[in-house]
């Protein structure tokens, strides 16, 4: 059963759409009525993400997001359409209706519930006698028993059907252990357990719900870590290990580190903000995911060249998001694990009070790569951190850094400002050009971002996102008129959403973005947005429908005439004699 459209109208009524994105996205701009910020879901420094108070709707001009307050939430909290609704039902403390649940939402709470459970079998195992090279593992590396128990912590036993047979005997199928990643399958047809003999780190997304494993092995073999793969409820590149506590954190910032030990040892001496990417470098989404929860980050990666490179990786992807970025240099040990246990977590916090913005970082990492005294590595170097400054958005800095730059090199400051002056023309007139481009072929800014959604006639196109508009925003115009039917439309993508929208019209259902997106497709909610983002004159709207209207059996019925010409032509191809 559906989940009933007059309980989606009183729920989006509730979560106004600003106040909600509000919560995720500064919204400080304002376009007419429409607020606008930095995009959540991809990176830029021009805001292009608007939101709609008066339409209840949100759209990217630039990446193509868009929908209503419970496509915002399925976008960025990952959920499926009735996860959404129940989120936002808690929040305005509405009770969801009686439902029975979609097969994908039931075999979703089984799989979470399933991860639940394993989590509690493996850390029920640090109990047990088979449970002591784990215990002897914490030991020497000194986690408490009041830090396993806060995250979880337990023992996958060295043995190939502990887990299989715990799980059974709650009434768990060997699929769906196989589903949650928990199992492999074996060569004879049977499965043995995914970790063995390896210290488990239960993964915990921001809901509190167990989504997925990190283990560590406690003998030699290879890999060192490793991480469940990706299910329905897994995806290791959005999400990050521990930030379901450290979101809680009074700190101000979150500390980002490369293995699950450090932050759990950074976490137990009171650094409660660290968090861990699962086995990857930090991805864009992760990178949008912390600036949910603060406006600047400390990178804590290990004191080695592969820490280094995957710092200025990580930092490319903060700085787009307008976060505060710093650098930990952390000499004498080879990760924050190490420091907190020589040194002591007074220096450590001590340290990250001190550590490096990412431009100074930046900077000292392209000083390190040359030799200055050197005329010839002094000019490479010179290019190099000329380049990096250019690159730098405000005036100012790239002033400050400029001085900086030369005094380095021992040159005078006005010859580096002017070449830094020069290279950021260069990259200014570049972009001039890309937009000067998208500028000369206005029918690209008619196409939807999502490639699959292309219009192959854009003409036709316009005019069945004007039906669809009309539609949607004033019903009256549409009644006693004869509408075309969604057959002729040229684009399945528009003729779904019409189809949709047509069929609650004729049926006197409540049409509003909650109510479509019901039965639509995320990139279809999103173009939906597009389309109603659109300017329409709706005091003309009689004339405008039958314009469209007509524009659109005009271009069907060429088309079709088209279609005949080509069916005559093979015919007369096929003719003996023809050439062509």
């Amino acid at each position: 059963m559906a989940i009933p459209e007059s309980f989606l109208q009183e729920l989006v009524e509730k979560n106004d759409i600003v106040d909600v994105v509000g919560e995720y996205v500064r919204l400080t701009k304002r376009s007419g009525s429409n607020r606008f910020g930095l995009c959540p879901f991809h990176s830029e420094k021009t805001p292009s993400f608007s939101v709609s108070p008066d339409k209840q709707i949100y759209h990217c001009f630039g990446c193509g997001k868009g929908g209503g307050v419970i496509n915002f939430i399925m976008e960025i909290e990952n959920l499926s359409f009735p996860e959404a609704v129940e989120f936002l039902a808690k929040r305005v403390g509405m009770t969801m209706p009686e439902q029975e649940d979609s097969r994908e939402a039931k075999k979703r709470r089984r799989l979470l519930d399933l991860n639940r459970d394993a989590a509690k079998f493996f850390y029920s195992c640090l109990s047990k006698p088979e449970g002591k090279p784990a215990l002897d593992y914490m030991q020497r590396r000194q986690i408490t028993p009041h830090t396993a128990k806060r995250f979880g912590l337990g023992y996958a036993p060295d043995t190939w059907d502990s887990l299989i047979n715990a799980m059974h005997a709650l009434g768990y199928s060997e699929y769906e252990m196989f589903d949650a990643g928990l199992v492999r399958k074996g060569k004879n047809g049977g499965h043995y357990d995914t970790f063995r003999n390896r210290l488990m780190f239960p993964v915990i997304d921001v809901r509190g719900d167990v989504i997925g494993f990190s283990g560590r092995i406690l003998g030699d073999g290879e890999p060192k870590y490793m991480n469940s793969p990706e299910t329905m409820v897994f995806n290791k590149s959005r999400n990050l290990f521990a930030l379901n506590l450290a979101k809680k954190s009074k700190s101000g910032h979150i500390i980002l580190a490369e293995g699950n030990v450090d932050v759990v040892m950074m976490h137990q001496a009171g650094f409660d903000g660290a968090v861990a990417s699962l086995g990857t470098s930090l991805t864009p989404e992760q990178a949008r995911l912390i600036s949910h929860y603060t406006n600047e980050v400390i990178i804590a990666y290990d004191n080695d060249g592969a820490g280094k490179k995957a710092s200025q990786r990580a930092i490319g992807l903060l700085e787009k998001l307008d976060l505060k970025v710093k650098v930990l240099s952390m000499s004498g040990a080879k990760d924050p694990d190490e420091y907190i246990k020589t040194k002591g977590a007074d220096a450590f916090r001590n340290l990250i009070d001190k550590s490096e913005n990412h431009i100074d970082y930046q900077l000292q990492r392209v000083t390190d790569k040359y030799d200055l005294s050197v005329d010839e590595q002094k000019v490479a170097f010179l290019k190099e951190a000329s380049d990096m400054v250019a690159h730098l958005p405000g005036g100012v800095e790239r002033q400050v850094y400029a001085m900086r730059v030369a005094s380095m090199a021992g040159v005078g400051s006005d010859v580096v400002s002017q070449e830094v002056e020069r290279r950021r023309k260069r990259l200014v007139r570049t972009a001039q050009r890309a937009d000067e481009k998208n500028t000369a072929h206005p029918e690209r800014q008619l196409q939807p971002k999502e490639k699959e959604l292309r219009y192959d006639d854009p003409e036709s196109a316009a005019a069945e996102e004007g039906v669809i508009r009309i539609l949607y925003l004033d019903q009256g115009l549409c009644r006693g008129k004869e509408l075309p039917p969604p057959e002729i439309f040229s684009s399945p993508a528009l003729a779904r959403i019409y189809s949709v929208l047509k069929g609650k019209f004729e049926n006197g259902d409540i049409i509003s973005m909650a109510s479509m997106s019901a039965a639509l497709l995320p990139q279809e909610a999103a173009l939906l947005a597009s389309v109603l983002q659109k300017p329409e004159a709706l005091r003309n709207g009689d004339k405008a429908l039958a314009d469209y209207i007509e524009r659109i059996r005009n271009r069907h019925e060429l088309k079709q005439s088209d279609g005949d010409l080509r069916q005559l032509a093979n015919r007369l191809k096929e003719t003996k004699g023809y050439e062509g």
